[in-house]
Order: structure tokens, then sequence, then C-alpha cells
């Protein structure tokens, strides 16, 4: 199950609604899931549930999985030091549009909730 914002809060305070609602931040782990969040953000930048805010340059997933299907923008990640959280819609590729950002700065975000717990 996904939802999707209407404005704009933090990497952590994005995670922190999601929780609340006993989701947490979306993890794509396959094409077909990042073609399904490509519709559901609507045209923007929205946070995913990636971050390498414990160790720089070693991205993991909300749920502490490591990161094995990636979406990348061509020149992403750029690297920089401050930019710790991910989202998902940087520039027009339909597919390969994830771009690491300042945590702080805000955006929409999108939250997946399992339904098998």
């Amino acid at each position: 199950m996904y939802f999707i914002s209407t404005g704009g809060k933090s990497w952590s305070e994005s995670r922190q609604d999601c929780r609340g609602r006993g989701a947490d931040l979306v993890t794509i782990n396959s094409r077909e899931e990042q073609n399904f969040i490509e519709i559901l953000r609507r045209g923007q930048r929205a946070w995913i549930g990636l971050t390498d805010r414990d160790t720089e340059r070693v991205w993991k997933w909300v749920d502490g999985s490591a990161l094995t299907t990636r979406f990348w923008r061509s020149g992403e990640p750029n690297g920089a030091a401050y930019e710790d959280c991910v989202v998902t819609g940087d520039k027009s590729d339909p597919v390969n549009n994830w771009a690491d950002y300042p945590c702080k700065q805000r955006f929409v975000w999108i939250c997946e909730k399992s339904i098998f717990n």
C-alpha cells in the first residue's frame, strides 16, 4: 500500500509521518516498482527511504537492506558530503532519476506499508 503526501517536509519529518501511519518511506526493489512510483509522484521530486547518513557513500534502505537495484540519474549520487537523503524524480528521465539531496530540504514523500505484517 502506498501514500504520497500533498505538502513538503524534510526527509526525517517525512519518515516520522510514514511511521505514524504504520508505514515507512518507500523502498524501491524493482523496475516495476520504480515505474509505479513514477506515476504516483505526478512530476514532483519525492523523498524515498534511501540514505547514507550512517556511513558516507554506503546507501541503505530504511529497513536496513543494502541498495541492490539502482535508478540513479546520470552523475548521481554526486558524493556531496551534506547530501545524505534521496529523492526520485530529479530531472526528466522516467526511470533513472534518483538524486542525493540535503536531508533538510522539503519535498513531498512516499510511504509504503506492507499488508503482510
